[in-house]
């Protein structure tokens, strides 16, 4: 097979930050993609439904014309989150999902949640009208290893969550664990997953083998390969409970190429060329559009987008700019370190 035509995919976890890079960044995203759920996690970050549509107006008021693209907004879950703002939010149709980010767990996190039992109103609030809790699956406890996090998190956090609200539709975003495919694989109800194309492609050698290389660091960080073959497998299973989520997240390189480096990788640029790869290698193909165009839609209540993407195999391999400039500065492209020959026609 040289050709593929999908439906046009979804992004069910994207960073579009705000401002210049914002401006920079969103044409990429809106190119190859109809809808995406966009990440909260802006300084201040988007906790009303107040904030959540100046960001949306912030979004669409620098969407390149002749464009098509829906952002789905979501509210950044903190202590003092209200749950009758939450519910008149997502009624309205404003507000698609709920993000419960650890605090401390990654960028922008500090005015995440430390207690869970503070905000239990809203979850409550949210299991009853059937709004989904989109989280990341990572404790923060320093007396636990980084690459443990996500499963001391499903034991210690998320399954004890779910059995006190079961009613309570949760996605739990970004897994990088055969732990966390398990999970959600054993899961009867109201448990999906999303899956990074960098995840399905990196493990933690990429970080750190033959020096420490900042544009492969992300959270959650890549595991050791037998989890990374353990996503390609849940990914390309046909299984509609996992599908895609990016986790498209760029930062400026001095912000990447410092002391303390910033965690998030940029892969809009090149998510459906890589994605093709990988699920060519899984002789997967025809699981594609599940994955990318579907199965995401059927968990969020959405219907399938009637525009379509067609993949092209061609015999040289395509090659995507190094950086992409943007008012705030250059951003390094997700390199995925292996030849891909599928290019989006």
């Amino acid at each position: 097979m040289d050709e593929i035509t999908l439906p046009k995919p979804d992004d069910w976890h994207l960073h579009l930050r705000d401002g210049a890079m914002l401006k920079g960044i969103l044409p990429f995203s809106a190119k190859h993609f109809a809808r995406a759920i966009i990440m909260p996690n802006l300084v201040p970050p988007v906790v009303t439904a107040t904030d959540a549509q100046a960001y949306r107006d912030r979004i669409m008021a620098v969407l390149p014309q002749g464009l098509d693209f829906t952002p789905l907004m979501t509210l950044y879950l903190t202590e003092g989150t209200d749950p009758a703002d939450v519910a008149a939010a997502h009624a309205s149709g404003l507000v698609t999902a709920v993000k419960l980010y650890p605090a401390g767990a990654t960028t922008n996190s500090h005015s995440g949640v430390r207690d869970l039992s503070k905000v239990m109103p809203v979850l409550e609030k949210m299991a009853e009208i059937g709004m989904p809790l989109c989280i990341h699956g990572e404790v923060t406890s320093s007396d636990v290893d980084i690459f443990d996090r996500e499963a001391v998190f499903i034991e210690t956090v998320l399954d004890p969550l779910r059995k006190r609200l079961p009613d309570l539709k949760i996605t739990l975003e970004h897994v990088t664990t055969s732990d966390g495919v398990d999970y959600v694989s054993g899961a009867d109800k109201n448990l999906a997953a999303t899956i990074t194309t960098h995840h399905l492609m990196i493990n933690r050698n990429a970080i750190l083998a033959g020096g420490i290389k900042p544009h492969y660091y992300c959270l959650p960080v890549a595991k050791r390969e037998s989890h990374r073959l353990a996503l390609r497998k849940a990914a390309t299973s046909g299984d509609p409970r996992f599908f895609l989520g990016t986790d498209s997240a760029p930062h400026v390189d001095p912000l990447k190429e410092c002391g303390c480096g910033c965690a998030g990788i940029f892969t809009a640029i090149n998510t459906l060329s890589c994605l093709a790869h990988v699920f060519e290698e899984e002789s997967a193909l025809d699981k594609l559009a599940g994955f990318a165009s579907v199965s995401g839609p059927a968990w969020y209540g959405l219907p399938v987008n009637t525009d379509t993407v067609t993949l092209r195999k061609r015999s040289s391999p395509v090659s995507w700019p190094a950086k992409i400039e943007t008012g705030d500065g250059p951003v390094t492209v997700f390199d995925p370190m292996v030849p891909v020959h599928w290019e989006v026609a």
